[in-house]
């Protein structure tokens, strides 16, 4: 009896032992370096080191290169931060655009986010397919996301912003493209951030659904152009309700005075919710924008600039509520030989 309960016990420990060394090998902290010097040597290797649901914050630190891959971020991720070492070093790129194989622009995509409650710094998304047609760089779909110091580059359709109620925060970002470049039914909200137009066409498509109070908010952004570039609209509704507000924003001359287009379709015009308030800048003259924007209010203008009331659906999420203090990029330990 005495040998059976040795042996009993001793089964119980190794179980736990082999359990506890089964968590250890989820860390905190990743560390993703082309060189060999981290953990993984690629971002989607990387992703298999996190656990699913896990209640506690993992933090992907990126160092610097330009990784050519195409991204999923699987919706049983949760409570990651992506770090780059620096927004311009640290570059994810692909070059899919919606005329390969019939592909068409919503797996045109480099990153797609699937996950909720995610952070991605200080890094570069790109989508440097030809200009052969839509090309999405970054396409979401999930809820909570914040993007702090990145650059969205890309033409046509560089940023899609996918999926009813979910909640978007663009913080200091650069984002570039052609056509549409700015696009989708998400409530996102743009704090001075710098919007840039590669060519004459429209910055926005909102499809925000007609029960959503709010698509895009700009705030304090700047509004650039490439050179050449000199008749560019501020939105298009996607879809008939589109809501796209731009305020305190600086635009350049390349907006034209009409300032917003119904996409060929008069009706539109009765149902989009389009408006700018304390514009500034060349392209901010109001003369000549269409009738059919309506301004917001003082009143109006204070609850969009509200972030905790922008971002209040069905819970009371908040980006500043989130886990993304500034984190200087660490090189990883030496492993030990």
């Amino acid at each position: 009896m005495r040998i059976k309960l040795t042996a009993l016990l001793a089964a119980i420990i190794m179980g736990c032992l082999a359990g506890h060394a089964a968590d250890d090998k989820w860390k905190h902290d990743i560390y993703v370096a082309q060189d060999g010097s981290g953990d993984y040597k690629t971002v989607t290797e990387a992703l298999d080191g996190i656990r699913a649901y896990m209640d506690y914050v993992v933090t992907v630190h990126i160092a610097d290169g330009v990784y050519k891959e195409k991204i999923v971020i699987p919706a049983w991720l949760k409570n990651v931060v992506f770090e780059g070492q620096s927004a311009e070093g640290t570059v994810i790129t692909f070059d899919h655009h919606a005329n390969i194989d019939n592909m068409g622009t919503f797996r045109s995509y480099t990153v797609k986010v699937d996950a909720s409650d995610i952070i991605f710094r200080n890094l570069t998304i790109e989508n440097n397919a030809p200009q052969l047609g839509q090309a999405v760089a970054l396409h979401t779909e999930g809820d909570r996301l914040h993007f702090i110091n990145c650059r969205l580059l890309g033409n046509q359709d560089t940023l899609f912003t996918g999926g009813k109620n979910t909640r978007l925060m663009f913080e200091d970002c650069y984002i570039e493209g052609t056509t549409d470049f700015i696009f989708g039914s998400a409530t996102a909200y743009f704090k001075e951030c710098t919007i840039h137009s590669k060519r004459n066409s429209y910055v926005t498509a909102a499809s925000t659904p007609e029960d959503v109070k709010i698509g895009y908010v700009f705030d304090r952004c700047k509004l650039t152009a490439a050179p050449d570039v000199t008749k560019v609209y501020l939105g298009r509704p996607w879809r008939p309700y589109a809501h796209t507000m731009f305020i305190n924003c600086e635009l350049g001359s390349h907006i034209l005075p009409a300032g917003w287009h119904n996409w060929n379709n008069a009706a539109n015009e009765a149902t989009a919710r389009y408006g700018e308030y304390g514009s500034t800048g060349p392209g901010a003259s109001a003369d000549g924008r269409v009738a059919w924007a309506s301004n917001p209010s003082d009143e109006e203008v204070k609850a969009l600039l509200d972030i905790e009331n922008v971002f209040t659906q069905t819970t009371s999420w908040q980006p500043t509520d989130c886990y993304e203090k500034p984190q200087r990029f660490t090189q990883p330990r030496a492993k030990k030989k």
